[in-house]
């Protein structure tokens, strides 16, 4: 299950290891698509990469502290450390070739 995180445990949720973030928000269509995906890949790759969710509607200073201006935004961090960033919609297979570089 990917996790829903907020402004106020953003930095402790993806301070370890690989993390991925979608940034999304209700209203938007290709978040509603990309959200399968994502979850696909969690079911998959969850002992490589920590997935986790952020409305940005509900959570806008995290969006607005990383300059996020579309979503859905995926946020790829190792360590704390932001190492990648797709905008817009992404396949499974481009998402797992991104996280790949880092698991």
């Amino acid at each position: 299950m990917v996790e829903t995180i907020t402004d106020d445990d953003f930095k402790e949720k993806t301070g370890q290891g690989v993390t991925l973030t979608d940034f999304w928000a209700t209203w938007c269509g290709p978040c509603r698509m990309q959200s399968p995906v994502v979850e696909q890949l969690e079911s998959e790759m969850n002992d490589k990469v920590k997935f986790t969710k952020m409305d940005v509607d509900a959570n806008p200073e995290t969006a607005q502290s990383f300059g996020i201006m579309s979503i859905p935004t995926l946020m790829v961090k190792k360590d704390g450390a932001v190492v990648d960033t797709l905008v817009g919609y992404h396949s499974k297979e481009q998402i797992e070739k991104v996280l790949e570089q880092y698991a």
